[in-house]
């Protein structure tokens, strides 16, 4: 039996605007094993980040309308901020999507590694230094004796990347969360951000929970994949089966919007993810789904296996 290091169920979370209550995540769950590396695709908006950051205990304390987050078989939304800073960060860090909005601009790349470790590990300011050299050692940074002195505005964006990663591995975490941690970068630094990924991964034997718009990435990195909607989990699978047999409209849509053979045009999703505020009635696909028929506008598909630890939110799954 494998073991769940992270277990998200039935999370929703919700946000009071002027008119009513949106509901942006609805009922997500999934498990992180051991080692798992679980890639959550979707397009801009479908709450891929908001469950990130519930995850990690970053949202409004109300946010969070139901649903448990355990970790290690504890419940993360019950802990109080004097028990949860003992792992976030340590147990389990978040590499964020831009790391120039998520680096103090006015402290050292050094001293903000530092504090890192000083807070976890009770070290002194003189061990945090020399292990922050180590680490950025690891992740490749050139001269990290001269580079712990400069600020962020001094780097570039993959340099600053890099810097966003030793932070966040600095305590050995159980798991690491990287939000689009590559969206912002040219296609050579990508690989590398990439490469240095999954080497710290297999080195530090920690869980991934990758987060990305960028199928390539996840077909080449991720052991599994769960596809995301307005909110909702579409379809979860082993990623060489949904590249093989994607068994929901939404994914098939995705994949054929890739570039591919010279001289194939692409097929774009037509439409636009809809907005929280006015969603369609049925599945939440419908309005933009050429396979949608009558049934699709009366009520919204249950998340169903549909094959091997492959599941869809679609009536006619088994017919794709």
């Amino acid at each position: 039996m494998v073991h769940s290091l992270l277990s998200v169920e039935n999370l929703s979370i919700s946000f009071a605007s002027e008119k009513q209550l949106l509901n942006t995540v609805n009922e997500v769950s999934f498990k992180v094993s051991d080692q798992d590396f679980l890639g959550i695709v979707g397009e801009s908006g479908c709450g891929k980040t908001l469950t990130a950051l519930a995850i990690m205990k970053l949202l409004p304390s109300n946010a969070v309308s139901s649903g448990r987050i355990l970790f290690e078989d504890k419940d993360i939304l019950a802990y109080k901020d004097k028990d949860l800073q003992k792992i976030r960060g340590g147990r389990i860090s978040m590499i964020f999507q831009e790391p120039m909005t998520s680096l103090n601009p006015v402290f050292t790349v050094g001293d903000q590694i530092a504090e890192v470790l000083i807070t976890h590990k009770s070290i002194s300011a003189k061990e945090a230094m020399n292990e922050t050299v180590e680490l950025l050692k690891v992740v490749q940074i050139p001269s990290p004796e001269l580079r712990v002195k400069d600020y962020p505005h001094q780097m570039s964006g993959g340099m600053r990347q890099r810097v966003m990663i030793a932070m966040a591995i600095a305590c050995k975490p159980s798991i690491l969360i990287a939000d689009e941690p590559t969206t912002a970068l040219d296609v050579t630094i990508q690989a590398q951000i990439m490469e240095l990924l999954g080497s710290l991964q297999e080195k530090n034997r920690m869980s991934l929970l990758f987060i990305t718009h960028d199928l390539g990435i996840v077909a080449e990195y991720a052991g599994r994949v769960m596809v995301m909607y307005a909110g909702r989990i579409v379809e979860e699978s082993p990623a060489q089966d949904i590249f093989l047999h994607p068994k929901h409209p939404y994914t098939i849509g995705l994949l054929e919007s890739l570039p591919g053979k010279k001289g194939v045009k692409l097929k774009p999703i037509p439409g636009q993810v809809p907005n929280t505020e006015s969603l369609p009635s049925g599945c939440k696909f419908r309005t933009r789904c050429r396979y949608m028929m009558e049934e699709c506008r009366l009520k919204e598909p249950d998340l169903i296996h549909v094959g091997n630890n492959h599941l869809s939110r679609c009536i006619r799954a088994m017919e794709l």
